[in-house]
């Protein structure tokens, strides 16, 4: 599996994982009726690097990464990931995270931190902390899952 930055030409593959995702409205806070352009300027907005998990020349999962916050806040990393649905449980995800981490590291950040994992994602939560991350926080409530109610958003962290 290579990972790669995205490249104009990867919007529609990206689409095609973005889009199940924001529609489902369960990981993400995200509005569910998000245009195509919409996402696609979230997602690969200047704010950000894009990435790509590709195999046999199909994307199979994309994430991007970029300073959590601005000024004294910018040595700490935020990233999203998001993953094909033919794709779930192949370890793109993981992949892509261990990318992310050395990306960071190389990029000079001192810390990733994940501000709002819906606690429901457990593939997501198990991987982040098989992965190092902790959970420093925990919003009680903080987002609508269409099939579970309001339900706890994490903060997850790991310093790099």
């Amino acid at each position: 599996m290579l990972i790669r930055p995205a490249r104009p030409d990867d919007t529609p593959a990206i689409w095609s994982i973005l889009e199940p995702v924001i529609r489902a409205g369960e990981t993400y806070t995200l509005d569910r009726d998000m245009s195509e352009r919409d996402a696609l300027a979230y997602w690969l907005g200047p704010d950000k690097e894009t990435f790509v998990a590709e195999a046999e020349g199909s994307v199979l999962g994309t994430y991007y990464i970029r300073p959590n916050q601005a000024g004294g806040g910018r040595h700490v990393c935020n990233c999203g990931f998001m993953t094909g649905a033919e794709a779930t449980g192949r370890g793109v995800a993981r992949r892509m995270c261990e990318h992310a981490l050395a990306h960071a590291r190389s990029r000079g950040y001192r810390a990733m931190q994940f501000n709002f994992v819906v606690s429901t994602n457990a593939r997501a939560v198990r991987l982040w902390r098989a992965l190092g991350f902790q959970i420093v926080g925990r919003l009680p409530l903080a987002f609508h899952h269409p099939a579970e109610g309001e339900v706890d958003a994490l903060v997850m962290f790991q310093a790099l």
